[in-house]
């Protein structure tokens, strides 16, 4: 299945600068992996990993609690086989991206999220 990686992007940023975490959700498969380094710091994530739709759940609800005002601008979308990259930054100067695979659903089963070193 082959994703328009600007218009998943553009969707996927509205989302997240909702906070509507239903909305943020529905780009994910229930099985998805996610991880990221900002696993470890908002929910605790030992090895920087949450799996499933119930972990993800928390670990999303818990960061949008922590950081209110959080806004994410995005900076580029990349292709890729099944699979994309979103290159953003947040209203607070830090800049991420995150590779994203999509599983059989069409939906994001497996993200790993990058950050610029400060």
């Amino acid at each position: 299945m082959q994703h328009d990686a600007c218009a998943f992007a553009r969707d996927w940023i509205d989302a997240w600068n909702s906070h509507d975490l239903t909305r943020v959700l529905a780009h994910y498969e229930d099985d998805v992996i996610l991880t990221s380094p900002r696993a470890k710091i908002i929910v605790g994530a030992h090895d920087g990993t949450v799996r499933g739709e119930p972990a993800l759940r928390d670990y999303f609800a818990t960061a949008l609690r922590k950081m209110p005002d959080l806004t994410f601008t995005l900076d580029r979308a990349y292709s890729g086989v099944n699979s994309i990259v979103v290159e953003y930054h947040t209203k607070d100067g830090r800049h991420g991206a995150e590779f994203m695979d999509f599983g059989t659903g069409g939906h994001v089963a497996c993200v790993i999220a990058h950050y610029a070193s400060e």
